[in-house]
């Protein structure tokens, strides 16, 4: 007689040696015991799970001699040939091989005849998701109303390539996968009825590579007891699946213990004489950290079935928790990350290394740590440590010893410059970046210290005037906080005119400070000369108005103009070619007159004549309706016929939009600087870490006169 395979010879017979899958067989078992019986029935799950196995029992346990029932005989002439696959009222049908619609059809022929030999005529029909659509079609009707004597048992793989039509004609019973501990009590009870040696450690490695079918555990360990020349064992099977010894993996995990990266190396070394496959290495070490974990919160979930779960316990109480933690998540990622490296040894040796390198920030400090040298002051105020007080801190070690006495800077123009007592003691070096930092902020690099004492940046640094007079406190082993440079020089480029280089950022000119304290490094003709725009501005201011109205809202760049004068000069004569940029917001234009009149520049006004400058751009949407619609907007205003003349030419003077551009620039630099020199911002960036967003800070809007 020639072998038969455990798959086939170990299929069960009856409802009770079904491994697993209750759920399904208390629902087939009531419904037989019951006479509950539907006409058609899906069974769905992945391959080796018992769909077919479950269909053929529920056959026979319909055309049993002794009758319907859960618990069919076995003996019997259906039972038998139902086992021996030669029943014929049991028809099995592969979907996969028979997917037209002729097939079906042919089929569905044979159905209203009543069975030969038995009491139902079943319809088995495997894989029934590679049927055609026309084929699902031709089965619908007869799906949903068979004859008494026909059932339709359905098993697939995918139901989702199934029709909702289908799915809606059928019970539908979902096959879960075989767990390991399952399959291994399974595969022990076959092998000690089959009289075969085994080891128990290669049943799990047998259960594992299953990856939940039964039918693909029992052909491995055919293979198994082939390769093992007719008994199993760990070394063999280890060697015919491809997997590495376990004591490798541990190994690995006691080399990170110790912090030993010499050991961890040569460990990847040995495991790399074996060809291993690295991305299994991984997965073992995730398993092994996985049980480390559970050992952890409750030692009794640590199962046996390696015979190690003294060897995990033990690392379980070696590591914080931690530190499992975070090897587990590099593990996973570096196994996600496995394809991409050129060499999968050397992914795998960086994955052990990432695991050396770092660790979380609120675990306790590891066996081979070196000791802190400096430890930070906590918030509530601690003391610090006893190795802070004797080492300094780093902010010392980095900076140059300060003098004795300490200075505050001066300037030419500082009529009593301000000197410290001698005997006042040297501040620490975090104080004197914060007092740098802080007379930075408030004077722009301009005013002394004494002139221009700033808001203490959070409330435990005191304020920069008492920290030069008064006596330094202890220092504290927290780094001193960085002094930022305002930032409101990047603002964009393309705000700024045309026809000039762009201003050097002077903080002065926000905070009101008189311009001979600029920053040193201007020069003196710089400063006594203003730019082309701050001298039209100069011009503009010097025609102030009583009244105020909003400029017109519909501008095309969705941006609302200045406030400016409605009444700037009523009289022709007195008007200065300089103060166009603010009479375009009160003619009252609109649309695309308004946008043109906005983007030109007023170069002279004679004889009731005005005469602008337009760019090239202008040229294909200048025409008579704009100029007439200008030439009316001020003839309104100023109460007399005017006319106005365009030329193409270039612009000497500020256009309305570049003014606008420009003045919307310089609120926007001076909201930066107020945001950055704020006390409570820098408390708080101090405090949490933080960084300004400086894209988000827009400028507030607010009537204001022009001065």
């Amino acid at each position: 007689m020639s072998y038969q395979v455990l798959a086939r010879k170990w299929r069960p017979a009856t409802f009770q040696e079904m491994v697993g899958q209750e759920h399904v067989l208390k629902a087939l078992v009531n419904a037989l015991d019951d006479d509950r019986l539907h006409h058609a029935y899906l069974f769905t799950g992945t391959r080796g799970v018992g769909k077919t196995s479950i269909a053929r029992l529920f056959a026979k346990s319909l055309n049993c001699a002794n009758g319907v029932s859960s618990s069919p005989c076995g003996k019997c002439a259906p039972c038998q040939e139902i086992s021996e696959g030669r029943f014929v009222d049991l028809i099995e049908v592969d979907a996969a091989s028979r997917t037209k619609v002729e097939d079906t059809r042919e089929l569905l022929e044979n159905v209203q005849y009543a069975p030969t030999h038995g009491r139902y005529k079943v319809y088995l029909i495997d894989e029934v998701h590679m049927l055609s659509t026309h084929s699902f079609n031709a089965l619908l009707k007869t799906l949903e109303e068979p004859p008494p004597h026909v059932k339709f048992l359905l098993a697939t793989t995918d139901p989702q390539k199934l029709p909702v039509t289908i799915l809606s004609r059928c019970l539908q019973f979902n096959l879960k996968n075989m767990i390991p501990e399952r399959i291994v009590d399974h595969l022990r009870h076959v092998l000690t009825q089959e009289s075969i040696k085994f080891e128990e450690p290669a049943l799990w490695l047998l259960a594992r590579s299953a990856d939940g079918s039964m039918r693909d555990a029992m052909s491995l360990t055919d293979q198994a007891i082939a390769f093992g020349a007719g008994e199993i064992n760990e070394a063999d099977a280890r060697s015919m699946l491809g997997t590495i010894d376990q004591r490798l993996v541990y190994r690995l995990l006691d080399s990170l213990v110790a912090q030993n990266a010499k050991d961890m190396l040569a460990t990847v070394s040995d495991l790399a004489q074996f060809s291993p496959d690295y991305n299994t290495v991984l997965g073992d070490l995730i398993s092994l950290l996985h049980r480390i974990a559970l050992g952890q919160v409750m030692p009794d979930a640590v199962d046996n079935g390696m015979g190690d779960r003294d060897q995990v316990l033990e690392l379980a109480r070696q590591l914080s928790a931690e530190d499992v933690q975070l090897y587990y998540q590099v593990a996973l990622l570096g196994r996600k990350d496995l394809p991409y490296v050129p060499d999968a040894r050397e992914g795998l040796e960086m994955v052990m290394l990432r695991m050396l390198a770092f660790r979380p920030a609120s675990a306790p400090p590891r066996s081979g740590d070196k000791p802190q040298s400096v430890s930070a002051v906590s918030d509530g105020g601690a003391e610090p440590s006893e190795d802070a007080q004797s080492s300094p801190p780093p902010a010392a070690q980095a900076v140059a010893p300060a003098p004795e006495n300490v200075p505050a800077p001066a300037t030419e123009q500082a009529s009593e410059p301000v000197t410290p007592p001698p005997a006042a003691p040297v501040a620490a070096p975090s104080e004197v970046s914060v007092v740098a930092a802080q007379s930075e902020v408030s004077a722009g690099l301009s005013q002394p210290v004494a002139q221009a004492p700033a808001a203490p940046i959070q409330p435990s640094v005191q304020a920069a005037a008492p920290a030069v007079a008064e006596p330094a406190p202890q220092p504290v082993a927290e780094s001193a906080p960085v002094a930022r440079e305002p930032v409101a020089a990047q603002v964009p480029e393309h705000d700024v005119p045309p026809w000039e280089e762009p201003p050097a950022y002077d903080e002065s000119y926000f905070s009101g400070a008189p311009q001979e304290a600029s920053e040193p490094s201007k020069k003196p003709e710089e400063v006594k000369q203003p730019s082309a725009a701050m001298a039209q501005d100069t011009a503009v201011a010097e025609h102030p108005a009583p009244a105020v109205m909003t400029a017109p809202t519909n501008v095309a760049d969705g941006y609302i103009a200045e406030p400016v004068a409605e009444e700037i000069s009523r009289q022709l004569a007195e008007l200065d070619v300089s103060q166009w940029v603010l009479l375009v917001d009160a003619l009252g234009l609109a649309g695309m007159t308004y946008m043109i009149a906005a983007n030109t520049s007023l170069e002279a006004v004679s004889d009731g004549v005005f005469r602008f400058h337009y760019a090239d751009e202008q040229r294909n949407i200048l025409n008579e309706v704009h100029t007439d619609r200008i030439s009316a907007a001020l003839s309104d205003y100023f109460q007399q016929p005017l006319q106005v003349e365009f030329e193409l030419g270039i612009f000497s003077r500020e256009t309305p939009s570049l003014y606008r551009s420009r003045k919307k620039s310089e609120r926007l630099a001076q909201a930066v600087t107020a945001i950055e020199t704020d006390a409570t911002v820098q408390a708080i960036i101090e405090r949490f870490g933080g960084r300004i967003d400086i894209s988000s800070v827009e400028p507030i809007d607010a009537p204001v006169t022009l001065h």
